[in-house]
């Protein structure tokens, strides 16, 4: 089995990526809505105690970056799992993980969209929120079909803002907990764990509830081993990247969490409606505090929204070229762009908006529901291809550049606490429908890949056509 590089420009994408866009995706390209507001439901669901929520997904995806960058950094590609999961399993768990991965952040891309018209429509009700929805997808989108240097560099825009948004807020938050914002009195971690039932006020089994919150905020980390295929120096980047996982989870993440647990009580029951952010900024007598997030906010769902389109769109793609999507989504423009791919994941993201604000609920609920534990889901397929993938490479006598820790302990490791997790949140009426509706779309995915299995060779990618990594 050959594994291949990534493709270039000659008749594939663009290497339009420079290592500051790089940089600053892996930093904070991907963080979203969820860190700032979702990340309210998550303490409301669990107490203080989310903070372990948060901790044990980081763990998860410190851990499964590692394997993740061992695989990328021997084969850049921007199929990146999807393709490591058809050469190390098999064509259906490629195929299955792929089109589930896309499918996630086709989700996405509504999810991010009504986000941001929600803001725009607060502070200009002149139209309505699917109006705004609609418009800011759109204009993403343009982003998307030029170059991928354009889409680079608006991400590195975002970036640094919503990195300069989260330190302002971690600097805030500890200024008043030590006292040294004048007329800011908040409480501090010790007496809201005494006044409001201490640290795990809901059991140990909410934690598990809060996971799922938790990894839809990280989720996206693994993107940039995608990304990096269209840099001049992929590996690199990829081993890079990885390396910055570690301390990115511990300060936008922990730090950010411990603030809030830390000045905003649990139950408070303005926490899930405002969001964390706010609230916390509320509490610290904070002026104009929610339009502060709000400008946060809408930065970062574009920030989001535009990650989506790239994501799904390179996904897709990748799928294409190994011939598990129709044929056209495989070309792409003079400047390198799969503009095929990115209108037709984006066409998608628009009709699910629109059945939103159109269809019954219960439509769009679903939707969601199904993609509730992919997160999970791509994570095993990781752990599992990682472990196949280095045998290969030892058999093939290949230099491992790059490592994952204490293989193979750590990874079987990764593998059964995903298992116990998706096995604790089925057992939980709340989180049933969510396990549920992915596996059975997982399934359902992969009767189609077995169904339609067909002959078919690794994309040619130009100027590696055939050669080992």
């Amino acid at each position: 089995m050959t594994i291949t590089r990534a493709e270039n420009a000659s008749g594939g994408l663009a290497q339009g990526f420079k290592p500051r866009h790089i940089t600053m995706l892996s930093i904070a390209g991907i963080i979203g809505a969820g860190l700032f507001v979702g990340s309210g439901h998550a303490i409301a669901a669990a107490g203080p105690a989310a903070i372990v929520a948060y901790a044990l997904a980081g763990t998860l995806v410190v851990l499964v970056m590692r394997m993740l960058g061992e695989m990328a950094v021997a084969s850049p590609d921007t199929g990146s799992f999807s393709t490591y999961a058809d050469q190390a399993i098999g064509r259906w768990a490629g195929f299955t993980i792929g089109w589930l991965y896309w499918w996630f952040w086709v989700l996405v891309i509504p999810i991010e969209a009504i986000a941001a018209g929600v803001v725009l429509n607060n502070w200009f009700p002149q139209f309505e929120t699917w109006f705004y929805a609609m418009s800011v997808t759109v204009l993403l989108t343009a982003t998307n079909l030029f170059s991928v240097a354009k889409y680079g560099e608006f991400e590195f825009w975002f970036a640094m803002l919503k990195i300069i948004a989260i330190v302002a807020f971690i600097a805030l938050g500890a200024a008043a907990l030590l006292g040294l914002l004048p007329d800011r009195e908040v409480s501090g971690l010790q007496r809201l764990l005494v006044a409001h039932d201490g640290f795990m006020p809901n059991g140990w089994t909410a934690i598990f509830g809060a996971l799922l919150t938790t990894m839809f905020s990280y989720m996206g980390t693994e993107a940039v081993t995608i990304a990096a295929s269209e840099s001049s120096n992929p590996a690199r980047n990829i081993a890079k990247a990885t390396r910055s996982v570690i301390w990115r989870i511990s300060v936008f993440y922990l730090l950010s969490i411990f603030v809030i647990i830390s000045i905003v009580p649990w139950n408070d029951p303005l926490l899930p409606v405002q969001g964390s952010y706010q609230r916390a900024l509320e509490i610290m007598n904070i002026p104009y505090a929610k339009f502060l997030v709000d400008m946060v906010v809408l930065v970062a769902v574009a920030s989001c929204l535009n990650s989506s389109i790239y994501i799904s769109s390179r996904m897709i793609y990748s799928l294409g070229k190994r011939s598990d999507a129709p044929a056209f989504i495989q070309r792409t423009s003079g400047a390198g762009v799969p503009r095929a791919a990115v209108i037709a994941s984006t066409l998608i993201g628009m009709l699910t908006t629109a059945l939103n604000f159109f269809a019954p609920s219960q439509v769009f609920a679903f939707l969601l529901a199904s993609s509730g534990s992919i997160a999970l889901l791509v994570y095993l397929v990781i752990a599992f291809s990682q472990l196949r993938m280095r045998s290969m490479l030892q058999k093939r006598n290949a230099e491992i550049a790059f490592r994952m820790w204490l293989f193979p302990w750590l990874t079987w490791a990764v593998i059964a606490f995903i298992v116990f997790a998706l096995g604790v949140m089925f057992v939980m009426p709340q989180h049933r429908l969510e396990v549920t509706s992915t596996l059975g779309l997982a399934v359902a995915i992969m009767l189609i890949g077995i169904a339609t299995k067909r002959p078919h060779q690794q994309p040619k990618h130009a100027g590696a056509a055939g050669k080992p990594a």
